[in-house]
């Protein structure tokens, strides 16, 4: 495949990533606009609301002005001025960092990579230029600059993730073009001890797992959650008697939010909680909501003091030790056999490591909840979902004890490891207290058997 064609295919690509982002939404409202207004409305006002709804998706705020009538109907204090409405459905983004990390998994395998890479990027950022443009309108008026940088940001994050993968799964062994910038990488990476960058490894996968995990169980409580309040749900959808197409609209919009709140039950869980509008808290500590926006599936939030409310405080501390634990065998073949200054150095790289675990899982859960909050609306819902900066506090101090416990009660077996007389004479590492003893190399007798000749064989004609 030459470059020429790697450029027209990562073009394509994006196209492909923007037209299902915006067909989403402008499939259902056109539907709508055809049966429910008989055409009699212009259809570029539906256009405007799926190309706003894409890029809301994708981290882009808009600033809103409702008409003064209506918003004296509506008896939302505030909504007479122009406001700014911040808060992501994040299952748009979901969506084009999925289709990114496709498309990094196809370029992966092209000779020209970087140039894929690049040209994705670029595309996308033009595109989201030219919707903001076209859904630009005095009620709604997109960010011109987010709506360049923040979808091609969540896209070469998809494209990161993708080229990631697909390297893990069948490294290339072909030369390609475009492998300067991978060389100058390894050896920047070579220039770093072997034992540090190992130890820094654990510390990325180790965050990034708990992260995972804690998320994981979230979903699974959302799952949860809304079969048990099933019924509150549908009474709310009874109330608000949309109709058919309403109805499916408003479950749309619902599914795209609902990422978002699998990450405030995240945060529920890490401790802070979220928040439905200025004053209001949802939190293992107790709820206090006072009026929330008409969403059905709003009608899960617990009511009061959860009975249960700080046994989910453990989900985030058995994530971190769990996920140090299992890393702990690989942690030991990392610090196995160095000269590291004995246990003590041992211990100051094991504190090392457990603090880097909790700082990228406390990372990675701030980012997600600065994602999935902001303002949604005018009034006291200018403040909607988690505070990042508490939850990167109690998730770094709970992921950073829990994983130094786990890295100190973990398995010691270590599978293979033959670089130490302990190892080699009981087939796994040593236990942390003993790791001092691999300071020193011991001399090892060796005792051969005589080799036998085979007998010749004889002359044959």
């Amino acid at each position: 495949m030459n470059r020429a064609t790697t450029v027209f295919l990562s073009a394509l690509d994006a196209v492909i990533v923007v037209a299902i982002g915006l067909g989403i939404p402008l499939i259902p409202l056109t539907v709508m606009w055809a049966v429910q207004f008989g055409l009699s409305v212009d259809w570029l006002a539906f256009w405007r609301a799926a190309g706003d709804l894409w890029l809301l998706g994708n981290g882009v705020d808009l600033r809103l002005a409702i008409d003064p009538a209506l918003a004296l109907r509506l008896g939302v204090a505030g909504a007479e001025t122009p406001f700014e409405v911040g808060i992501a459905p994040l299952g748009f983004a979901l969506l084009t960092l999925l289709l990114g990390t496709r498309s990094g998994r196809r370029l992966s395998v092209t000779p020209y990579p970087v140039t894929g890479a690049v040209v994705g990027v670029l595309v996308l950022a033009a595109l989201g230029l030219a919707v903001a443009f076209g859904a630009r309108d005095d009620a709604a008026m997109p960010s011109i600059a987010q709506s360049v940088v923040f979808p091609a940001a969540v896209y070469a994050v998809g494209l990161a993730v993708g080229y990631a993968w697909k390297a893990r799964r069948s490294p290339s062994r072909e030369p390609s073009p475009d492998a300067a910038l991978a060389r100058r990488w390894r050896a920047a990476l070579g220039s770093v001890p072997e034992t540090e960058r190992g130890l820094v490894a654990l510390a990325l996968r180790g965050g990034a797992l708990t992260a995972a995990t804690v998320v994981g169980v979230s979903a699974l409580a959302m799952a949860i959650i809304l079969v048990v309040n099933f019924s509150s749900i549908v009474a709310l959808y009874e109330s608000l008697q949309a109709g058919v197409l309403g109805g499916i609209t408003l479950t749309l919009a619902q599914l795209a939010l609902l990422p978002n709140l699998i990450v405030w039950t995240a945060s529920w869980f890490v401790g802070p909680g979220f928040a439905i509008g200025t004053g209001s808290a949802v939190s293992p500590l107790g709820t206090q909501l006072g009026l929330v926006p008409s969403l059905p599936v709003l009608g899960a939030l617990p009511q009061g003091t959860p009975v249960l409310g700080f046994v989910g405080l453990l989900v985030p501390v058995a994530a971190g030790f769990l996920a140090a634990a299992v890393l702990r065998p690989a942690f030991l073949r990392a610090v196995a056999g160095r000269q590291l200054g004995g246990a003590r150095g041992r211990a100051v790289r094991l504190v090392g490591v457990a603090v880097g675990i909790g700082l990228v899982g406390a990372t990675i859960l701030a980012l997600l909840a600065l994602w999935s909050g902001g303002a949604a609306g005018p009034g006291r819902l200018a403040e909607v979902g988690p505070d990042a900066g508490a939850v990167w506090l109690w998730a770094f101090v709970e992921l950073t004890v829990s994983s130094a416990l786990g890295l100190v009660a973990g398995a010691t077996s270590v599978a293979g490891a033959t670089s130490t007389p302990a190892s080699a004479s009981s087939g796994g590492a040593a236990p942390f207290g003993q790791a001092a003893a691999h300071d020193r190399t011991m001399p090892v007798e060796r005792t051969t058997t005589p080799r036998r000749e085979a007998p010749a064989a004889p002359d044959t004609l």
